[in-house]
């Protein structure tokens, strides 16, 4: 990809339009400054460029691309599941028996309900984020998780016909993204994020899918840093892909060769 600096336009399949390049505060590491150009193309993304833009590093919210250019810090890290390699450790898995038990995933396209709303502002006051991420009203959610600019569809958790959490996952030609979960308080002894992901992987599977995205690792963040716990992993460092394999103890990892 190239920028055109005149016209803001990123030279592309398709091309994109950079709609805003401010920096701000990062809501994740105190103290530093993130820069994160939003882009919107112009016209919606085939599973396989979709792929292509997830290879890279991008991000998606609502119809619009992201991937970090941060002036002074690198801790953010695209992070992949290698889907055949996977092994769920023993927690992961006694969450999985657990919740499977009770909950029946359903799919969905996306969209914007007063339901889902209420779901997602509960999840957000659990969760401590009502200042940051999205918003609670009908039109903001509908911009944040209900528009798509690729092919994106909605698991949707239920427990006795009750809608108990839902996943917003976008869909490429060779893997799955997880773009954003939320879940009700009443269920969190489920662990609904833990057992979001690992259907998520689980569908990857029955699809014959190479990879599941998980957006951004980063290490000094507890919020973020969670999705380390996958394992084994790859995650984008200085534009290659790198795998991680298990942990030697609970501070050090075992860096391995990058992958092919």
């Amino acid at each position: 990809m190239s920028v055109s600096p005149r016209l803001r336009v990123v030279v592309a399949e398709p091309p994109e339009l950079i709609v805003y390049d401010e920096p701000g505060n990062c809501s994740y590491l105190p103290n530093e400054t993130w820069r994160l150009p939003l882009r919107v193309p112009v016209r919606p993304l085939t599973r396989r460029e979709m792929g292509l833009r997830l290879a890279q590093g991008d991000r998606r919210q609502g119809r619009l691309l992201y991937r970090t250019s941060c002036p002074s810090c690198r801790a953010c890290q695209p992070i992949r599941i290698e889907v055949d390699r996977f092994r769920p450790n023993k927690t992961q898995r006694r969450i999985f028996r657990r919740a499977d038990a009770r909950i029946t995933t359903t799919y969905a396209p996306i969209g914007a309900s007063d339901e889902r709303v209420d779901l997602y502002n509960q999840h957000k006051s659990f969760r401590h984020l009502a200042s940051g991420e999205g918003t609670s009203g009908l039109e903001g959610y509908r911009s944040f998780l209900g528009e798509t600019c690729c092919d994106t569809f909605e698991m949707r958790y239920h427990i006795d016909n009750e809608l108990v959490a839902v996943a917003v996952v976008d869909r490429a030609h060779d893997s799955l993204s997880a773009v954003y979960c939320y879940w009700d308080p009443q269920f969190a002894r489920l662990s609904p994020g833990v057992y979001s992901v690992l259907k998520q992987i689980e569908l990857c599977e029955r699809m014959d899918l190479d990879y599941l995205y998980l957006g951004l690792y980063i290490r000094p963040s507890p919020r973020m840093a969670y999705k380390g716990l996958y394992l084994p992993h790859q995650r984008l460092i200085e534009g290659q892909w790198r795998r991680f394999d298990r942990k030697a103890s609970a501070e050090a990892e075992q860096y391995l060769v990058p992958p092919r």
